[in-house]
């Protein structure tokens, strides 16, 4: 089995660095977009929504006011698992949510861009979107495939300088 999915985390109030990186992941072929938390603002759930592509979002921290649309969106409180394709998902905005049976842990709030492959299992934080704290929004792209229970990952980090919205791989 195999899927393309479109991870960012930590939008805050970046709803137009947001809507960039949805449609620039979903112009890169995303099976599926997931949204890791602190989205903060409802233009970016919208965003996700009109995608028209299938998408999963967490609460985060500073998502209390969002609260009020878990039932117009995909917008689940943390952790959230959820199988897609035949791959297991653990999806949460804090890091220590990070335990449990699960092929693809994704995680947000630190800002901070990591990979870890460990037991056959994917431990992902896409970065930030906000540009926070580093000149630069963030968006990660992992194509995965799954033979005979053993997984493999591909990830492509894709980053844009703030001063112009121009996604690049790095």
């Amino acid at each position: 089995m195999r899927l393309k999915f479109g991870v960012i985390s930590d939008s805050h109030h970046r709803s137009d660095v947001a809507k960039s990186a949805i449609n620039f992941l979903k112009d890169c072929g995303a099976d599926l977009l997931i949204h890791a938390g602190d989205i903060v603002e409802h233009a970016t759930l919208k965003d996700l929504k009109h995608s028209n592509l299938p998408y999963v979002a967490v609460l985060g921290n500073n998502d209390k006011e969002l609260q009020k649309y878990k039932k117009e969106f995909n917008l689940f409180k943390e952790p959230y698992n959820f199988d897609f394709n035949g791959f297991k998902f653990r999806l949460a905005h804090y890091p220590y949510y990070l335990k449990g049976d699960a092929d693809i842990f994704i995680y947000g709030h630190t800002h901070v861009f990591s990979v870890t492959k460990c037991n056959n299992s994917l431990y992902l934080n896409p970065g930030e979107i906000c540009a926070r704290k580093k000149p630069k929004f963030e968006c990660v792209l992992v194509e995965c495939e799954k033979q005979n229970l053993i997984n493999s990952f591909k990830i492509d980090k894709f980053e844009s300088h703030i001063n112009e919205i121009c996604w690049q791989e790095v």
